[in-house]
């Protein structure tokens, strides 16, 4: 099973174009055009009857107690959790490539509807749903994808895990809305294979040159 995107390359650095977020010399970010990459594969397994697919940021800091804070820097040393960008399920086994911009083109505030998704898909939520818990403006369910948005202030490059699976079943058993921790969980036993590809970001200038 191989899994490809014609956006950026593999372990390469993602465009600011696929991002939520990007350097601004004034305010540290900005809001960019939060486009999906383009996600292709081949090779299936026999008896795949759906795909699920994933984008998860391995690098998120596991404390809140430094990020987008003036005069200091989150230590690259601290421990990092995982982050959700983008959680689809209910992929028929004969789709077609997803094209860019297709699931994702700019940033909706509160976040996109779901879980109803392009293509009889389902959408779960993705982790802005918390980080963007109590904020007037933005605070709402974030269904689908939004791309990255590190910390400005992150000392390290972060790393973002486009993930595919070819699963046993036609419609994974997760119900209303969901994430993506759950997703992994209701994938147990129904496998077939995995394939992925990796892109790195940043928003910190100085990370950004150490990439």
């Amino acid at each position: 099973m191989k899994l490809w995107t014609d956006s950026f390359p593999n372990h390469g650095y993602i465009p600011p174009h696929y991002a939520l977020g990007r350097y601004n010399p004034k305010t540290h970010v900005e809001l960019s055009d939060n486009v999906n990459p383009h996600v292709a594969w081949s090779e299936l397994p026999a008896g795949t009857r759906s795909l699920a697919l994933l984008c998860v940021d391995v690098d998120v800091p596991g404390q809140g107690d430094d990020v987008n804070k003036e005069d200091r820097l989150v230590p690259a040393d601290l421990p990092r959790v995982d982050f959700y960008h983008w959680v689809l399920v209910d992929l028929p086994a004969d789709a077609k490539p997803i094209s860019e911009g297709e699931f994702s083109r700019g940033v909706t505030a509160r976040g996109k509807p779901g879980p109803a998704g392009p293509r009889n898909t389902r959408t779960g939520l993705n982790d802005y749903t918390g980080w963007f818990r109590g904020d007037s403006e933005m605070e709402g369910q974030y269904f689908g994808y939004d791309g990255p948005c590190p910390p400005w202030n992150d000392s390290i490059v972060h790393h973002y895990h486009f993930r595919l699976y070819a699963l046993a079943v036609p419609r994974l058993p997760v119900e209303s809305t969901f994430t993506g921790a759950d997703v992994v969980a209701a994938m147990a036993g129904h496998q077939l294979a995995q394939a992925s590809f990796v892109g790195s970001y940043a928003i910190y200038p100085k990370a950004v040159e150490k990439r």
